[in-house]
């Protein structure tokens, strides 16, 4: 078996199913020289499904600054791949760090593309995917949970965030009051035995799991805001008023125009019969 150049490999693995590890990410397992892993139980699980066994060094949140040094250094020499628990590393954990580490000092640099929740739950939703957004975990306190959904509200992209089971229903219904009844999906299990994607408005699948809460890995996944309903005669003269008390009748024409999408003109022999 030949020897993998010195760097860093950055290795997809399954996030259920055992059979939707690549050839090729199999083959950078077995011929690493370490492998940065989650939890080597997880990851000890993986190398015997391949036949494998590596050295196997933990790198977590609550290490990643004291053990990162080191396997820069070794990557000058050797080959460390780098895993996750489950799915694409780097996608919701402090992997970026090391790959940023390991471009400064030179290192190659290699990704082993393969399983992401948050891209597999997206082909499970029927929602749009043209553009979307990954948020990772929303805050699990109250208010600051609300803070992030209201950052988000205006975006016009799918959302897509991770979550678990006892947070499921209170994360929900936040959604539901912050970006209103939006359709969504809740995925969990994903390319597992109990694979399932339950689709509807927010404010139903906050009540179908306000009692039960599900169990495994779960990805929701939010429909982006619909368009805007045109705005009415009311909203020009309301803004057409605002603007007046700062603007002349034709500046004011102009600005409300361009905020409210309605005709420049009506707007000025509307403004000049209100001043």
């Amino acid at each position: 078996m030949l020897p993998l150049d010195p760097g860093l490999y950055i290795v997809a693995t399954p996030i259920g199913n055992l059979g939707d590890l690549s050839p090729r990410a199999a083959d950078i397992l077995a011929r690493a020289d370490v492998v940065a892993v989650e939890d080597s139980r997880v990851t000890a699980g993986l190398l015997r499904h391949i036949g494998a066994k590596r050295p196997m060094v933990p790198y977590h949140d609550h290490n990643a600054e004291g053990v990162r040094p080191g396997l820069i250094a070794r990557m000058a020499t050797e080959a460390v791949a780098l895993v996750s628990d489950a799915g694409t590393p780097l996608i919701s954990d402090p992997g970026y760090k090391l790959v940023r580490d390991a471009r400064a000092a030179g290192h190659l640099v290699v990704t082993i593309p393969g399983p992401c929740a948050a891209v597999a739950a997206l082909t499970l939703a029927g929602l749009p995917t043209d553009r979307f957004l990954f948020v990772g975990f929303l805050p699990s306190k109250e208010k600051a949970r609300g803070e992030a959904i209201a950052e988000i509200a205006g975006i016009r992209a799918t959302l897509v965030m991770y979550e678990s089971g006892p947070r499921l229903a209170a994360c929900l219904s936040a959604l539901a009051a912050g970006l209103g009844d939006r359709e969504a999906a809740v995925t969990r299990e994903i390319s597992k035995k109990f694979e399932e994607a339950v689709t509807g408005p927010l404010s139903m699948l906050a009540a179908r799991y306000a009692d039960t809460p599900p169990r495994g890995e779960i990805v929701v996944v939010v429909a982006p805001p619909g368009e805007a309903a045109p705005a009415s005669e009311e909203d020009g003269d309301a803004a057409l008023a605002e603007a007046l008390t700062r603007l002349p009748a034709g500046r004011a024409a102009s600005e409300v125009a361009k905020q409210l999408g309605l005709d420049r003109r009506t707007l000025y022999a509307r403004a000049l019969t209100m001043k």
